[in-house]
């Protein structure tokens, strides 16, 4: 296991994760934010801090080389992480997303193995699961498994693969045969030296710019042990879906978190200036601390939730649980937004300014993308088909 490094002065109490979050989030990612940002570049001296700590392995069990963190204090870290650096967080958490598919799901002596390596190597993992001419359903594919004997090929047209050109393998999704249906598909792990990659589209967005989500045409082989024992339909319900949702959201309050701050700050700075007068803004620092507990309350239930759950089967496949988990995508990336928006109302042109330590254009930006990252219209879309059927709340 890769030792823990823990360098900078925190309260007593605090916990290890969240030292070592704050520690990468204030020495590394946060210094390289803007540029990041600016530039439209990979954070990479974050990842490769969060490599150094141990991080990437942090889901990973003890016994095989991982932090053995829970989900919960992996949340906590990447709520920590995005108040520093939205794209590294990210990066991160869409990380985490897939060890959390192979520690479950990957149970054999081929792909155990790969996740040791996880821990060991500190490997970065992306996912190629859109397609393109499927519709972003990702519970669909048209790109298929084409097996011959013990190993696989597979081509697929993915319209995004985050940071993939920097991913040490990606987990992509395709039909288990060519004969297959749509709906049966696999999770494929394809590791980057059986990988080829070729850029179909670039990068310029509005924000987690960082995140460098080109699209791409994948080219893969390799054995095919290395497809995943499990349909990948049982590997997004009971892991995928809850714990991208989950992750994302606590990043998103991370983001709502550092816009607060910002905006408590400022309204402090005010009150300094003339003590005997209440500024005018604290009213709406006020709301938006009401409406921030909402959001925190939001996504602490919701980890509660599938904490009580997660290893039963029954439960996370159950349509009372996909439509709570498709509602916390949708409150979350909306209450983002609003928070953010109330932070900039009360910073003024402090905080429209790129250059002003109360600036919140970048986090604004970023905030945005929380409503299109499976847009929130497709999720509210299927929820409306799952309450057709489902009997009770």
């Amino acid at each position: 296991m890769v030792e823990v490094a823990i360098h900078g002065r925190h309260d007593a109490g605090v916990p290890d994760h969240l030292k070592l979050a704050t520690d990468i989030g204030s020495e590394v990612a946060g210094p390289a934010a803007a540029e990041v940002d600016e530039q439209s570049r990979f954070p990479v001296e974050a990842i490769d801090a969060m490599r150094s700590a141990g991080l990437l392995g942090a889901l990973i069990p003890t016994e095989m080389g991982g932090l053995g963190w829970t989900l919960g204090q992996v949340a906590e870290a990447t709520t920590t992480l995005a108040r520093y650096c939205s794209s590294a967080a990210m990066v991160q958490a869409m990380h985490q997303i897939q060890v959390a598919c192979l520690v479950r799901h990957g149970d054999s002596p081929e792909l155990r193995a790969f996740t040791e390596r996880v821990a060991r190597e500190g490997l970065l993992l992306a996912s190629a699961t859109t397609e393109a001419g499927i519709g972003g359903n990702v519970r669909m594919s048209s790109c298929a498994v084409e097996r011959d004997l013990d190993s696989f090929q597979l081509r697929k047209q993915a319209p995004v693969i985050s940071y993939g050109e920097y991913s040490d393998a990606i987990l992509a999704t395709a039909r288990r045969t060519p004969e297959s249906p749509a709906s049966d598909q696999v999770l494929v792990l394809c590791r980057r030296e059986n990988v080829t990659l070729k850029p179909t589209s670039e990068w310029d967005a509005m924000g987690f710019r960082g995140t460098c989500s080109l699209g791409f045409e994948l080219l893969a082989h390799g054995d095919a042990a290395d497809i995943l024992p499990v349909a990948y339909g049982d590997i997004s319900s009971q892991t995928m879906l809850p714990v991208s949702h989950i992750l994302w959201s606590s990043l998103w309050f991370g983001i709502a978190s550092e816009a607060s701050d910002r905006a408590r700050k400022f309204v402090q700075a005010a009150a300094r200036r003339n003590p005997d007068i209440t500024p005018p803004n604290a009213l709406r620092l006020a709301e938006l601390t009401t409406v921030l507990q909402e959001f925190q309350d939001v996504v602490f239930a919701a980890r509660a939730r599938y904490a009580a759950i997660q290893d039963s089967p029954d439960q996370t496949t159950a349509i009372g649980f996909a439509i709570a988990m498709n509602s916390l995508k949708v409150s979350a990336s909306t209450l983002v937004v609003d928070v953010v928006q109330r932070a900039l109302l009360i910073c003024g042109m402090a905080g429209y300014a790129n250059r002003s330590p109360f600036t919140l254009g970048r986090l604004l930006r970023d905030a945005y993308g929380a409503q299109l990252m499976v847009n929130n219209d497709r999720i509210n879309a299927n929820n409306a088909q799952l309450l057709l059927v489902h009997r009770k709340m």
